[in-house]
Parts: C-alpha cells; structure tokens; sequence
C-alpha cells in the first residue's frame, strides 16, 4: 500500500473518485459535488486557510484508489482545548482494516508534525453544516449533503487515538 499526497490532477481525481469503488451497487449514497469537495480545499474559495492549513492523502495498492482522508489545523480552535486539536475529514476506505488504519495514520502523523497532539473527526475544514460526522446508525436515503458511510466505518473509529 502507499500513501500519497494531493498535490496534481491524477491524485485529486483519484481523492474525488475513490468513491466510486466504496458506494457501488449502495442505493442510499447520494455522492455530493466534486466542486463542493474541492472548494473546501481551495485557499481562494475557503476561507479558514487564513487561519489554518490542510492536506489530503489518497491510499493506493496495487496501483488502485482504495481510499482517502483530509487533515485540518484550525489555529483559532486547535489550541482553545486541553490538547492542541487538529481534524480528520473526508475519509473513505474499502473494508480493509490495515488500509483504514494506514490512512488514520497519514493523517494522525500529519497532525503530529503541526504541533497537534488530538484529532476531531470525522469533521471538515470549514463549518460543521457539511461532511462532519459518522453514520452509526439509520442508513436509510440521506438527502444531499447528509453524512452517510458504510456500517463498518464504526469499527474503524472506535480505536483511533492519537
């Protein structure tokens, strides 16, 4: 498996497409605009780049997008808990526990190198109407801009720790 950074079209695309792969053949996902995906992740459009940073991993083996996640630095907020406090956010993964992990790690590592000693997640680098949270319970039709993942993300946060 190998962790990649978001930094040129081909590993965007692969960001933006992944799932594809995750939500074939699931008649409830309601996959949201990639430009809305994008402008959280454009410092000209969101403005909490002025106040703090991000980066995206995508997770590929055997040469295929097998998942991804977002990392986020909110300086107004990351130092307003006990711990400095950074995000995790737009994660997707096939049902594969090493290679959820290896994202989770991406990310944790990240946060790491920011002087973060906690992780929020799933959250987005932004406000908290879009992209925050994880679906437990409930998997019925979501309308646009509703949370929804796979039942076995669970089992994949209920682990993470810094």
């Amino acid at each position: 498996m190998q962790i990649l950074v978001v930094e040129d079209k081909a590993t965007r695309a692969g960001f933006l497409n992944v799932v594809e792969k995750i939500y074939k053949g699931d008649k409830h996902y309601v996959r949201p605009l990639n430009s809305d995906i994008e402008n959280i992740f454009n410092p000209k459009v969101n403005v909490f780049f002025k106040q703090g940073s991000a980066i995206r991993f995508i997770l590929k083996d055997k040469g295929e997008v097998i998942g991804r996640i977002a990392a986020f630095v909110n300086e107004k907020k990351a130092y307003g808990y006990e711990q400095p406090t950074g995000g995790l956010g737009f994660f997707e993964c096939v049902n594969d526990q090493k290679a959820a992990f290896t994202l989770f790690d991406a990310g944790v590592e990240w946060l790491k190198s920011q002087g973060m000693e906690a992780a929020d997640g799933p959250i987005n680098f932004g406000e908290n109407d879009n992209f925050w949270g994880l679906l437990v319970e409930g998997f019925t039709d979501p309308t646009y801009g509703m949370q929804y993942n796979p039942p076995y993300y669970k089992a994949f946060y209920e682990p993470m720790a810094l």
